[in-house]
């Protein structure tokens, strides 16, 4: 993997959002071990290399998870890549404190770009990033391209296992796009915030496309000074 070093280094000692590297031991970092397992359970019978991270509406802190879920694999010798796949209001690049000018959109409207070029490598050991870059005016039609076949083998090519951050499912059509060409769909259910019509509403458009739901993870649940982040699988 030595052909990432050409892009910038990240150094994400100090990243508030990413519990897992920050505080290893902390009962959050051990709630994504739990979630990093669990997924790892569904695999048995298949190979789950590429999972869509998404939730029903804005401000669920699937952005967040979806950081810390890619990390958490990493950490078990995996070569783990990010993808900002939210082109509509992108945050990995604040996450990691990156520039956005290149990235998943550069892939997907220049076929002469390689997703060597616009990758950024991490200090955590096997976590890559890639940013969203420029915000395009037709994402879902940009996501359902196969030019998007083509770049999401080309990461595949590359790492072991690659996680999508999506929009919310009921806000765009993005998400829904994605989950029918990934592995894995992995929904945030943030607790209060999320009425029982919005989960049931999101989770068949999921079933529309056939998705393979792994499972949820009910976020902002607080109890001492930790947010637990708790998952339930399908059946």
């Amino acid at each position: 993997m030595m052909l990432f070093k050409r892009k910038k280094e990240i150094n994400n000692a100090e990243r508030p959002g990413l519990v897992v590297v920050n505080k290893p031991t902390s009962v959050v970092s051990e709630q994504f071990r739990t979630i990093r397992t669990n997924i790892q359970f569904s695999m048995i019978d298949e190979t789950i290399r590429t999972i869509v991270v998404t939730s029903a509406g804005p401000g669920s802190g699937k952005s967040i998870i979806s950081a810390n879920l890619a990390a958490t694999f990493a950490s078990e010798e995996k070569r783990v890549l990010l993808v900002d796949a939210d082109m509509r209001k992108p945050t990995v690049h604040k996450t990691f404190k990156v520039r956005n000018n290149d990235g998943l959109t550069t892939l997907l409207t220049d076929k002469k770009a390689h997703v060597e070029d616009v990758v950024y490598r991490t200090q955590t050991d096997g976590l890559y990033v890639l940013t969203s870059g420029a915000i395009p005016p037709n994402p879902a039609e940009l996501l359902s391209s196969k030019r998007m076949e083509e770049v999401k083998q080309e990461m595949l090519d590359y790492f072991d296992m690659v996680i999508f951050d999506m929009p919310p499912l009921l806000a765009v059509t993005d998400a829904q796009v994605m989950a029918s060409k990934t592995d894995g769909v992995l929904f945030v259910i943030p607790k209060g915030q999320a009425s029982k019509d919005e989960v049931v509403k999101a989770k068949d458009l999921l079933d529309k496309v056939k998705a393979n739901v792994l499972g949820a993870v009910l976020n902002r649940v607080e109890k001492s000074d930790d947010n637990y982040y708790y998952y339930y699988g399908e059946g």
